[in-house]
């Protein structure tokens, strides 16, 4: 499974006709569609240095969480993520990055504590999911690369059924949240040293 998945992606990529490429483009691309794929469809962009796309597919991980947490088994990409465009330079490195998770992964993860890897209603996985989908898009200067990752390994896990994945994904929340709080508390502090003395007096 894996390596056709690879293959596919970066098959894609490299014939891909158009400047511009929608997100529904790379779903087509990426295959059968479920909570786990759609994820890491959304998450890997948000790795990128590309304006605006981390709102857009923050706010469409929001929606998947919340389907998550209301117990729904099947969603479908968000309209405004789904007509999200790219550039062609773009949407290969999306596809490249893909690939290469998928390729890692497989060398790695597995079936096992599945009941873990599962989407249960009000689950703790949909939490962790929402919660960082909400820092990626809050305006913190590289304040995407851990949440991304998080919901990257995550991803993983729920594709691959892998509980261990998951697990390791739900500590690295923990640890992106921290992270996050403690440069909002640093922006706060430095900001209210730079503010004029009068202004507390």
């Amino acid at each position: 499974m894996t390596e056709s998945i690879v293959q596919r992606l970066r098959e894609t990529a490299a014939t891909l006709p158009a400047d511009r490429v929608s997100m529904q483009t790379l779903a087509q691309a990426h295959g059968p569609s479920a909570h786990g794929t759609w994820l890491l469809l959304m998450a890997v962009p948000c790795l990128l240095p590309v304006p605006g796309v981390g709102t857009v597919l923050g706010l469409g991980m929001v929606a998947l969480a919340t389907a998550m947490w209301q117990g729904q088994s099947s969603s479908c990409l968000p309209q405004r993520v789904a007509e999200l465009e790219l550039s062609r330079h773009w949407a290969q490195r999306v596809l490249g990055m893909l690939a290469s998770a998928y390729s890692v992964a497989g060398r790695f993860a597995k079936a096992r504590l599945s009941h873990l890897a599962s989407v249960e209603r009000r689950s703790s996985t949909a939490a962790a999911i929402g919660l960082m989908a909400l820092i990626v898009v809050l305006p913190i200067p590289f304040g995407n690369v851990l949440p991304a990752l998080t919901l990257m390994l995550i991803g993983l896990g729920l594709v691959f059924r892998d509980g261990v994945a998951v697990v390791l994904g739900l500590a690295m929340a923990g640890l992106a949240l921290c992270v996050t709080l403690g440069a909002i508390l640093l922006g706060l502090s430095w900001g209210s040293e730079r503010l004029p003395g009068w202004l507390f007096a």
